[in-house]
């Protein structure tokens, strides 16, 4: 069949099936460009990399010859088997360091603010004077240190439960209060400097000193020795 005897439909046709055709045969020669560029930049890049790989070589050789007394291929080869068979121990440790880091990474702000909150808490204690109070409380014990002997130390020990209830008692209030009393009587009140023995007998009705007194003898009892008899009244 000629050109001329083909109808227009055939010729449109034929038109749109050599369309077809050049389009197919335009992209495979792209894909032909395509590929002689990748394979163009492949070999580039084969060819720069090629020193690096021919110096990194020679450092291996050389580092394994540093090496090759202490290690060889057999203990290599071992050593890359155990690190095959421990891949989930591996992995294991791997999450275990970044929950590690992670906590880290989340306790930092905590950690700094707790650092800066003690900061100033010393820095008032400093202003306070507690350090100062502290240096010179050392001082004291350099001097109890120096002062009292190991059996001095071994006695107080011996001896503390009373110690302690004497300090007890000494600290009721009824103690407080009649020494708290003495020292404002004895520092307000003046005594005259020409007392008579009358104006003391004459104080010794009023009540309040005949207890004062009796108390007071009570007192010297104790101090002597002896306890308070039933005697004490007559």
């Amino acid at each position: 069949m000629t050109t001329a005897t083909m109808t227009p439909a055939s010729l449109e046709e034929l038109n749109r099936k050599l369309d077809g055709l050049t389009a197919q045969v335009e992209a495979i020669a792209n894909e032909v460009v395509i590929q002689r560029q990748r394979r163009e930049a492949w070999v580039e890049l084969l060819e720069d990399v090629r020193p690096i790989t021919s110096q990194a070589f020679d450092m291996a050789v050389e580092q394994l010859d540093e090496v090759e007394e202490y290690v060889n291929l057999a203990d290599l080869g071992h050593l890359g088997k155990r690190l095959i068979r421990n891949t989930r121990n591996l992995e294991k440790m791997l999450d275990q360091l970044e929950s590690m880091m992670e906590l880290i990474r989340d306790a930092t702000p905590i950690g700094r603010s707790a650092f800066i909150s003690l900061m100033e808490k010393l820095e008032e204690f400093d202003r306070k004077g507690y350090f100062e109070f502290a240096q010179e409380s050392f001082g004291v014990l350099d001097e109890i240190v120096d002062s009292f002997t190991k059996e001095d130390v071994r006695a107080l020990g011996d001896n503390i439960g009373l110690i302690l209830q004497t300090v007890k008692e000494m600290t009721q209030p009824e103690i407080m209060g009649l020494v708290s009393r003495t020292a404002s009587t004895v520092r307000e009140q003046d005594i005259p400097e020409n007392i008579t023995l009358r104006t003391l007998i004459k104080q010794m009705r009023d009540p309040a000193v005949k207890r004062g007194l009796a108390k007071v003898l009570m007192t010297l009892r104790t101090v002597s020795g002896d306890s308070p008899g039933s005697d004490e009244a007559t």
